[in-house]
C-alpha cells in the first residue's frame, strides 16, 4: 500500500467517499415525493400537509446531516448558514404536517422553501472553491427559491395545486442531485482505488 502524498489526504478521500450517501438520500426523497404529487389524483388537504410536511422535514434534516459530511464546520460560513437553512426548512414541515390547510402550506412551506433555497444559494457561492457540492447548492436555491416564490399564488386552488407546484419543484431538485450523488460515489470509488494503490 502506498502512503497518501499529503498527510492529509485520507481524511479528504473519507469524507468525499461519504459525502454521496446524503446527497443521494436527498434525491430519493425529492423524486418519491414528486412521484407522489404526480400520481395522487384526489389529494385531501390533510393528505396534502401530511405529504408535503414530511418531504419539507426529511429535506430539511437531510441538509444539516450533508454540512457535516462536507468538512464545512456547521457553526461557521457557508456550514452555518446552510445548517440554519435546514433548521428552518425542517420546523416548516412539522407545521405544514401538523397544520393542515391550503393557506398553512401556501405560506409556511414557501417561507421553508423561501429560507433553504437562499441559504443553499448563499452558501453555493461561498463555497464554490471549496466544496464540490458548489454548483448544486446554486441550482438548487435557485429552484428552492422560485419553488417558494410560486406556492403562494396557488393557495386558491387548493391541495392538488400546491401539491403539483412543489412536486414539481421537488422532481428538479430530485434530478439534479441524483446525478451529483452519482458522480460524487463514482469519484469516491476512484479515489479510494488510487490512495489503495
Amino acid at each position: 500500500m502506498t502512503l497518501p502524498a499529503a498527510p492529509d489526504a485520507t481524511p479528504a478521500i473519507r469524507a468525499a467517499a461519504d459525502l454521496w450517501k446524503p446527497v443521494l438520500v436527498r434525491a430519493a426523497i425529492a423524486l418519491v415525493f414528486g412521484a407522489v404529487t404526480v400520481f395522487w389524483a384526489a389529494p385531501s388537504v390533510t393528505g396534502m400537509g401530511w405529504a408535503g410536511g414530511l418531504y419539507l422535514l426529511a429535506t430539511g434534516v437531510v441538509i444539516i446531516w450533508t454540512v457535516t459530511k462536507t468538512g464545512f464546520r456547521p457553526r461557521e460560513g457557508a456550514g452555518r448558514i446552510l445548517s440554519a437553512g435546514g433548521a428552518v426548512l425542517a420546523g416548516a414541515g412539522a407545521a405544514v404536517a401538523l397544520i393542515a390547510s391550503p393557506l398553512v402550506f401556501g405560506t409556511i412551506a414557501a417561507v421553508g422553501l423561501g429560507v433553504a433555497g437562499a441559504a443553499e444559494l448563499a452558501a453555493g457561492v461561498l463555497g464554490r472553491g471549496r466544496s464540490v457540492l458548489g454548483r448544486d447548492w446554486i441550482a438548487s436555491g435557485v429552484i428552492g427559491l422560485g419553488t417558494a416564490v410560486a406556492l403562494p399564488f396557488f393557495i386558491g386552488l387548493g391541495a392538488h395545486a400546491l401539491l403539483g407546484v412543489s412536486g414539481g419543484g421537488a422532481i428538479i431538485c430530485g434530478v439534479l442531485w441524483m446525478l451529483s450523488g452519482l458522480t460524487l460515489r463514482h469519484d469516491a470509488r476512484g479515489d479510494s482505488a488510487e490512495a489503495v494503490n
